[in-house]
């Protein structure tokens, strides 16, 4: 059965050298893709964008028939642990690879001093329902590596430590990123 890739971009999206819009175009041929729409980058509502992955989760013909990796970028690993806390379908997804969460509710930093960002400071700290690893950089603005550590913990995620890796983005050089997508591939094959 065909896996299918949902990717969930951050707060503003990913850019088009981010390796959330590279992968689908590097990849696609590979595994199938579908990105997660949110109607509001700027100024993220959290239930509007739990609605958006239920309705792209259960979409299309045959989605609802494929195993789903949940692939989160930021905000976007905030978005999983907050719509599987309330979704009735969480059994669809299979695991989920959650890169760089910011730090909502900790010290201040870059994130918790985006008035944007108010509605999310309430952070889902439940036990994920699903397979998930956590990779954290030692060097993210948005969350110091001890908080990625204690969030990793709340979610009964497995941490995969990346060093010197600022916020895995663009402008930290992960374009592409070969290395990352290399370490999704290995695992999703041990889930």
């Amino acid at each position: 059965m065909t896996t299918s890739f949902f990717i969930l971009p951050g707060w503003h999206d990913s850019g088009a050298k981010h390796w959330q819009s590279r992968w689908p175009q590097l990849h696609g041929q590979q595994v199938p893709f579908l990105k997660v729409d949110q109607d509001d980058w700027v100024w993220p509502k959290r239930g509007d964008w739990m609605m958006n992955l239920d309705e792209v989760l259960l979409a299309g013909p045959g989605l609802a028939q494929r195993p789903a990796i949940l692939v989160a970028h930021s905000l976007g690993c905030h978005l999983v642990a907050a719509w599987a806390a309330h979704s009735q379908h969480t059994h669809r997804v299979k695991g989920a690879w959650l890169v760089a969460p910011p730090d909502l509710d900790g010290p201040p930093n870059a994130a918790t001093a985006a008035p944007q960002l108010q509605s999310w400071r309430s952070v889902v700290r439940r036990q994920l329902p699903f397979p998930a690893i956590v990779l954290a950089s030692r060097t993210d603005p948005y969350a110091a590596f001890e908080r990625s550590q204690v969030l990793a913990q709340d979610w009964g995620a497995e941490l995969q430590d990346l060093g010197d890796a600022g916020h895995v983005n663009e402008a930290s050089g992960h374009g592409d990123w070969p290395d990352g997508w290399r370490d999704l591939q290995a695992t999703v094959s041990g889930w």
